[in-house]
């Protein structure tokens, strides 16, 4: 469904593309001339179809007038029969595509479709310049452990369905990962995958970054903007840290799931999108249900097939596998070869209690691979402080090295972890406790890797 202008001066003709449009699905708007286009209307459209020939403003002007308020919109520009000098000077001004009269109905809808495909398209494409770049493009699923092998036979099963997936276990573990395989590995593999951080973005901004928004429809909306479900559409969006979801995006994301429709933020068109949902959190929503924090219904409709990650001291047979495979890409990166862990640095991975999880235990390496100057990964090369490990008999075990920077760094860190334990996960609680803004808190956890 796309939102399409009509200019024509010639009623019949004006009044016939309309309809099928309309039969299409399509909202329209038709106006008689491009001044009247320009002054009478308050959004950009998707697509604008317009004769060349107008009287005042000509058609590929006002494609060019308007492609400056919409780089993103298409257009169709029609010409008289035989004037196929003009169709290719269109095409060069900047139109999208030509038909020349007459034309049939099956030829409107052919090129609306071929450009309204293309326009999505686009749009995706640019959401995915970032995307691709992130921290999980090179990963995979590591681990050879009970633990995992009934994940896996789990994930063979889930993925080939249609069903909304909710992920459960703490930060680290690896629950985007885990989405992007089930995507991968589904049906729609061949359509976006559309990530949303939930608890990174304020109500009203997470609710427009959802749904999208209208031209107008708050201080600073100078275009109409596409949400994350319409990006994704025929794909699958992943929405992370569901637990922190405010209780009127939460309504909205009900409706998406039941109905499967939305409307923009300030807008009164319904949209249907054909979205699979995969949710992830690192609390526990049942819990969050029984104390009227998170939405009962919404619980059932996320909670069709669970998928609990087990954290990484749960499997540490895992762990010389994962070291493996980190200390490989970290070499390739960084430029090095041949980079081995002593046996005795291996023991104390094995030792720690990987409060951060996987994640952690990348970092950790990272900074090994960086700090090392052999190709040998010492114990002085793993910086851990006030962590008691099982074979410490309550020893702690000290930072054998490094500057007070890092000193000082790392006890951040280890404040960080109490505040969130404690917090039971609750980022604004662990926040208060600690006497910083949230914003700051969540910085400083994305910083040391702990989310």
């Amino acid at each position: 469904m796309s939102k399409i202008w009509v200019v024509e001066d010639d009623r019949t003709i004006r009044e016939a593309i309309e309809v099928i449009l309309s039969k299409d699905g399509h909202v329209t708007r038709a106006f008689r001339s491009a001044e009247e286009a320009l002054q009478g209307a308050e959004t950009e459209p998707d697509l604008l179809i317009t004769d060349y020939k107008l009287p005042g403003i000509h058609g590929i002007d006002l494609v060019k007038r308007l492609k400056t308020r919409n780089p993103g919109m298409e257009s169709i520009v029609i010409t008289a029969f035989g004037s196929i000098d003009l169709a290719v000077e269109a095409i060069k001004q900047g139109a999208s595509d030509f038909l020349t009269k007459p034309f049939s109905p099956d030829e409107l809808m052919l090129k609306v479709h071929q450009l309204s495909t293309l326009s999505r398209a686009k749009e995706q494409n640019q959401y995915f310049e970032d995307e691709m770049r992130d921290a999980f493009s090179g990963y995979e699923i590591i681990g050879n452990s009970e633990e995992m092998k009934r994940i896996y036979a789990l994930l063979s099963k889930v993925s080939k369905s249609e069903s909304t997936i909710l992920i459960q276990g703490e930060s680290g573990t690896g629950k985007e990962l885990i989405a992007r395989f089930i995507h991968n590995n589904s049906r729609r593999s061949g359509g976006p995958f559309i990530k949303v951080n939930c608890a990174a973005l304020a109500e009203g901004v997470l609710e427009s970054e959802l749904f999208g928004h209208e031209k107008g429809a708050f201080t600073g909306s100078i275009r109409q903007r596409k949400g994350r479900f319409e990006l994704a559409h025929q794909g699958t969006i992943f929405l992370d840290e569901i637990a922190e979801l405010a209780t009127g995006v939460q309504v909205k994301l009900l409706r998406v799931i039941q109905e499967g429709e939305l409307e923009r933020v300030g807008g009164e068109q319904t949209i249907r999108v054909d979205v699979r949902i995969i949710a992830a959190t690192n609390r526990n929503l049942g819990e969050m249900v029984r104390s009227s924090q998170f939405r009962e219904d919404l619980y059932y409709r996320l909670n069709v097939i669970p998928i609990e990650l087990p954290p990484l001291r749960k499997r540490k047979s895992d762990i010389p596998e994962l070291v493996d495979f980190f200390l490989k890409r970290l070499a390739r990166e960084n430029k090095r070869s041949g980079i081995q862990l002593e046996s005795e640095a291996m023991d104390l991975l094995l030792d720690y209690p990987w409060p951060g999880n996987i994640r952690e235990l990348e970092n950790v390496l990272e900074r090994a691979v960086v700090l090392c100057d052999s190709d040998r990964i010492t114990i002085n090369e793993l910086p851990f402080v006030h962590e008691s490990s099982p074979s410490s008999s309550g020893t702690p075990v000290q930072m054998l090295n490094g500057n007070l920077d890092d000193r000082l760094a790392d006890m951040e860190k280890q404040l960080l972890l109490k505040a969130m334990q404690e917090a039971h996960g609750v980022k604004t609680r662990a926040a208060r406790s600690l006497g910083i803004k949230t914003s700051t808190l969540y910085y400083k956890l994305e910083k040391y890797g702990l989310i």
